[in-house]
């Protein structure tokens, strides 16, 4: 139950950041009669939320396990995806009336809109008690030492122009992280986290396009827009999904995938042709059709503009040569690139395209059972802010519900 006054200036949680964690926490603490206040610098709540998934939120997913979660500490998510799994938020979803759909690889939607999860998590926090309000930038934090008070930290913030004092015994650090710092990121977290001794793990963008500077930039500009199917690996990490060409590079969902493995001056292996052991296929080809030309026979399986260009770059001076004409040793090389083109990308896209940040706020530092940072009481750092990221597919959000509502247990 509530620990402080109803004084104006005092609460018992406030929550710094309206996105999907510090919602879910803030609603969590107030039904346990805790008296919370959501603080929001932009000008209104949710704005990643309403981004995401091109406007319909992929919410979570069917199939949620910790080898989906990267971090310095592998099982440091596993608590917290115990303590509210999603199948709790799915029947949340269920009982606002919200219809959904599942997608591939066992993604949730909304069939309508993101709109929809932000008015429920707004709805679950008017229902609780939680006030929220927006346009407000901490400009100071400072603990409070006064044994005989409750209150713990006071802000120092300010709100369409007016300095505002508030204090609290429970501060719960939901900010985000850089990634897409149009819809709010921003690094305000860890200068927190540092105010407080905690460590941070290096930080750089994850589920994010690449781009090239060498002739594989003018490349994938001619393709823009080509979409299809691959397999794509680097350092041990293997996904099978959409590839996309852009004005800049490679994007769709196995590119975003594979780059949270990814480092500058790594290369990535992609298989065009998942499924079909190339170097036997095209010799086969050579055998059944030996007067077929190889693009004909590529045209099989991939779409011409893209041969046409893979053409330019491998047998650029062959492009009426017959299948027999070619040394099974030349097309075996071909083959093998097929199943297994190495790309080395020059750079991401960084935070300005990125979904999530990956490192952050060291979970060495936090516990995984309540989300408190273990040296400082009523300190809490849940979400994007952590040293945990999710893969693609609605994971990210899962993490968001499940460390939003551990804190929101014990703030």
């Amino acid at each position: 139950m509530s620990a402080v006054s109803n004084s104006s200036t005092d609460f018992d949680v406030i929550v710094l950041g309206a996105g999907a964690s510090g919602l879910f926490c803030a609603f969590t603490a107030a039904q346990r009669g805790r008296r919370v206040l959501v603080l929001e610098r932009a000008n209104k709540i949710g704005k990643k939320i309403l981004m995401s998934g091109g406007g319909r939120c992929n919410f979570t997913n069917q199939f949620v396990e910790p080898s989906h979660f990267l971090s310095r500490n592998p099982h440091f998510c596993k608590s917290a995806l115990k303590r509210y799994n999603q199948w709790e938020f799915i029947a949340l979803v269920a009982q606002h009336g919200i219809d959904y759909e599942e997608r591939k690889h066992s993604q949730l939607f909304c069939k309508d809109s993101a709109k929809q999860i932000v008015a429920m998590l707004e709805d679950e926090c008017i229902n609780a008690g939680v006030e929220i309000r927006t346009q407000c930038e901490l400009q100071r934090l400072e603990p409070l030492n006064d044994a005989a008070s409750p209150l713990r930290y006071r802000l120092h913030l300010e709100q369409d122009g007016r300095a505002q004092r508030l204090n609290c015994n429970a501060l719960v650090i939901a900010t985000g992280a850089l990634s897409v710092p149009t819809l709010g990121g921003s690094g305000i977290g860890y200068e927190l986290a540092e105010q407080f001794g905690l460590k941070l793990v290096p930080r750089q963008a994850g589920l994010v396009p690449f781009m090239f500077s060498d002739a594989m930039k003018p490349f994938c500009e001619r393709l823009s827009g080509l979409a299809l199917d691959i397999e794509v690996s680097c350092n041990g990490q293997s996904f099978s999904e959409a590839m996309l060409f852009t004005h800049r590079g490679i994007s769709g969902p196995a590119i975003l995938q594979i780059s949270s493995y990814w480092a500058p001056g790594d290369e990535i292996s992609i298989d065009l042709l998942p499924g079909i052991a190339a170097v036997e296929w095209l010799l086969q080809a050579k055998q059944e059709q030996p007067r077929s030309r190889l693009k004909t026979r590529l045209g099989q399986q991939l779409s011409k503009g893209l041969v046409a260009e893979l053409q330019q770059l491998w047998w650029p001076q062959d492009d009426d040569t017959a299948l027999a004409e070619f040394s099974d040793r030349r097309l075996s090389e071909i083959g093998q690139r097929l199943n297994a083109w190495r790309l080395k990308p020059s750079a991401t896209e960084g935070y300005r395209t990125a979904e999530v940040t990956l490192g952050g706020v060291d979970t060495d530092d936090i516990s995984s059972k309540t989300m408190e940072a273990k040296n400082q009481p009523g300190l809490y750092f849940i979400g994007e802010v952590l040293d945990v990221s999710g893969h693609l597919g609605g994971f990210n959000f899962q993490w968001a519900w499940s460390s939003g509502y551990t804190a929101g247990q014990f703030a």
